[in-house]
């Protein structure tokens, strides 16, 4: 009986060490499984060149105020420990983004005005990563140039208010610019409502052309699709466990975002409680 007795024991412990083996297992399977976190932070451009359709002055990021305000920024960011920070720039500039950050982590180079380095360097840095990622895509060639030729020919009225819409866009964002500080001009860029009048901007001409040329619908798809592949990069560096922030300007994160939200492999990971 005794006998009996310490088999049935020592069956029990093995049983109960084999469930326990196996809820162990299966956590660490949950945890392995677990969606990526993506962060899409819109952004101005900090250094504008002005080769945007809208023309605008920016607000000056290198005041010490404003370096403070990054600085601060950037470490929040950091203390997050992102996975891996993306930057709008093609690829083919990865070589030599990354010996500017590994002369940067040396204390070898002053950081340009972009917000490539601003924000990326400095968030990328800070979490102790190798570098950062560039996730742009150029080899889409956005149409708008032909559809506002087209236009001048076709629907002269449509390419007046077109171009009086875009210089109102101008004038209001220099004034935004010259009125609000650092941290509200990236909430702005961060807001549901702007995102919306962003991407209004690549499709309120979509009907252009409609049951003929269709340069209006050509024009809108060029650019989503050059965002379409933007975002494939975005989803070939954030897989399974990662935490991603991706950085560009607003015109593309606001289609990005849109993307994300639809997108059951990833989830979105809210730039604008950090703001």
């Amino acid at each position: 009986m005794r006998k009996i007795t310490t088999i049935l024991t020592s069956t029990l412990v093995l049983v109960i060490n084999s469930l326990s083996y196996a809820h162990e297992k299966q956590i660490t399977h949950d945890q392995e499984i677990q969606p990526a976190q993506v962060m899409l932070f819109g952004v101005f451009h900090f250094h504008n060149p002005g080769l945007d359709s809208v023309k605008s002055e920016v607000i000056n990021v290198l005041t010490p105020k404003n370096q403070d305000y990054l600085e601060k920024l950037t470490s929040k960011l950091a203390n997050e420990n992102p996975t891996h920070v993306l930057i709008e720039c093609p690829p083919k500039r990865q070589k030599i983004i990354d010996r500017q950050f590994s002369s940067y982590t040396n204390g070898n180079y002053k950081l340009n005005v972009n917000e490539n380095q601003q924000l990326g360097f400095r968030i990328a840095a800070k979490a102790g990563l190798q570098g950062v990622i560039c996730y742009d895509e150029r080899n889409v060639h956005w149409k708008g140039a032909e559809l506002r030729d087209f236009m001048d020919k076709n629907t002269p009225e449509r390419k007046k208010a077109h171009d009086q819409l875009i210089k109102k866009s101008g004038q209001d964002t220099s004034q935004l610019h010259n009125t609000l500080s650092l941290s509200q001009l990236l909430r702005l860029n961060n807001n549901p409502s702007e995102e919306r009048d962003n991407m209004n901007f690549y499709i309120m001409e979509n009907d252009i052309g409609a049951g003929q040329e269709f340069i209006g619908a050509d024009a809108a798809a060029s650019w989503w699709h050059r965002n379409f592949r933007m975002y494939a990069n975005i989803q070939a560096q954030a897989q399974p466990g990662t935490k991603v922030i991706a950085i560009g300007g607003s015109g593309h994160t606001a289609i990005l975002k849109t993307l994300l939200e639809v997108d059951k492999s990833r989830h979105a990971w809210d730039v604008n409680e950090y703001l």
